[in-house]
């Protein structure tokens, strides 16, 4: 995989797929995104643990379920590069195999496993990545920092992998950012202790700062209804650029899902759908996030307000080469009547995506222009 731009991680979900295919090719052709298969079913998983083989587990619909949006995902990428981290579903082997083989034989993205994960399972994402000839890669979250043992046990996972580092991808997860200087340090020494102990051939460092609903508006508060959190994902690599600017990694987000977005399992609105979702745009210091319900009377009115407060904000793109294909839509949505053309959480979630990503890339190829 030639070394990209940006890597944004989002979720297998139609929102997030979409909207990647609905970038501009000058914006795909810069960035590989980290794909991650949410788990089918069950509670929400706890970051960096698999789940354990489940015996029980019913293979047909497993397939039936992960096969469809496999196959969604192979389509919108269309060749291009990224990965694709399918430890939430890998561990139900007679339901994912299936869609594993197709996503390596008919895609050019490449299988992500991590040193917690089962031997077994490690065994078969490299067996994988042999019949693809495109490699592999090793997801680290860096949550603490990283000491000799980490390295012994990242060493330990090469050497049964059996693949060279000149194949073997290394994606650093710094995870959710509320401490820049703190989650800086840690990616320090992770970049220090585990970037540096193998030529590899990329190494991503990645972070999120978007926030989780929940814990940014209180249920049924009708005064939290917006909210201006900091993008603390961008300060990190820019405090990595400080500090260790001649070992800068490649630059990693979690666009405008939470860090834990995919973790989540896909049925939990699986019958009526969620009560509200986030309107989202990304600023250059701070994302403007915003709760519009999806029922009630006169929700298509209070979901246009909100475009409304969105569209007026200073950091809104009225014009200029940083705007995207999502501006034109907020703007529709804040203009127009009646309750066509407002828009749905997935609706909203895939503007965010296309204007985030748009946005980014288009800062990062200014950011490498500049530097040189």
């Amino acid at each position: 995989m030639a070394g990209p731009l940006y890597v944004p991680v989002l979720p297998v979900r139609r929102g997030a797929v979409t909207a990647y295919g609905l970038l501009s090719p000058a914006i795909r052709h810069r960035l590989a995104p980290l794909w991650t298969l949410p788990p089918r079913t069950g509670p929400e998983r706890t970051r960096g643990a698999s789940p354990p083989p489940d015996p029980a587990a019913d293979g047909h619909e497993t397939d039936a379920w992960l096969t469809p949006r496999v196959d969604r995902l192979i389509e919108a990428m269309d060749g291009n590069p990224g990965w694709v981290d399918a430890g939430h579903v890998e561990s139900e082997l007679n339901g994912s195999a299936h869609a594993l083989w197709r996503l390596i034989t008919r895609s050019g993205m490449v299988l992500v496993t991590a040193p917690g994960r089962d031997r077994t399972l490690q065994r078969q994402a490299a067996d994988l990545a042999f019949v693809s000839g495109r490699g592999l890669a090793i997801r680290m979250a860096v949550d603490e920092p990283p000491d000799e043992p980490r390295s012994t046990e990242l060493l330990a996972l090469v050497d049964r992998l059996c693949m060279p580092p000149s194949h073997l991808d290394l994606i650093l997860d710094a995870g959710e950012v509320d401490d820049v200087a703190g989650s800086g340090k840690r990616a320090v020494i992770a970049l220090d202790l585990l970037g540096s102990l193998l030529p590899w051939r990329t190494v991503v460092l990645t972070a999120g700062a978007f926030p989780r609903a929940a814990e940014t508006f209180e249920a049924g508060a009708a005064s939290a209804v917006t909210a201006r959190p900091e993008r603390h994902d961008r300060a990190l690599h820019d405090w990595i650029r400080r500090v260790r600017p001649e070992q800068v990694p490649v630059y990693g987000d979690y666009s405008v899902e939470h860090v834990l977005g995919a973790n989540l399992a896909d049925d939990r609105f699986a019958r009526y759908g969620p009560p509200w979702g986030l309107l989202r745009y990304t600023g250059p210091g701070h994302f403007l996030v915003a709760r519009a319900p999806t029922r009630g009377n006169h929700h298509t009115d209070r979901v246009r307000a909100l475009a409304r407060w969105i569209v007026r904000d200073e950091v809104f793109r009225r014009s200029g080469a940083d705007r995207s294909a999502a501006e034109d839509w907020w703007e529709a949505c804040a203009e127009g009547a009646g309750p066509r053309g407002s828009g749905n959480p997935e609706r909203w979630v895939q503007m965010g995506h296309i204007q985030h990503l748009s946005y980014v890339t288009r800062c990062l190829l200014r950011e490498g222009e500049g530097l040189r």
